[in-house]
């Protein structure tokens, strides 16, 4: 059964710094696209950041780059968003999510959109509040 765990969210206060892991199971990265995406409760799910099946495409929405890194490792099957210098407004539900796809996140520099993703995890709360 293909299946995605996000864990790593917490509290933490503005300025502070949190690493948030994708783990796979029942299949495995390498021919995936990995998609980060957030949501507040009544808005709409947004991208935060994607990396492509090969690792050499990424790309972030503006409100996060500088701040925010995704990286992977397909030796643990395993996608990372480090994310440093938190602010009140990155509060929210992150998800990872996975599309079977080497061209997603491939030159792009728009954010990923979530109806390319096909395989979603099922969250983990981040909260950055003083």
């Amino acid at each position: 059964q293909l299946r995605l765990v996000e864990s790593g969210g917490g509290s933490v206060q503005p300025g502070g710094s949190l690493r948030l892991s994708c783990a796979a199971s029942g299949f495995t990265l390498d021919e995936y696209a990995i998609g980060w995406f957030r949501q507040v409760p009544g808005k709409v799910r947004e991208g935060v950041s994607c990396i492509s099946a090969s690792g050499y495409g990424t790309s972030y929405r503006d409100s996060v780059k500088g701040r925010f890194t995704i990286s992977r490792d397909n030796t643990k099957n395993t996608v990372y968003l480090q994310m440093n210098s938190l602010k009140p407004e990155d509060t929210a539900v992150y998800y990872c999510a996975a599309v079977r796809s080497r061209p997603v996140c491939v030159l792009t520099s728009d954010p990923p959109v979530p109806g390319q993703y096909n395989y979603w995890g099922q969250g983990t709360q981040v909260t950055v509040s003083s």
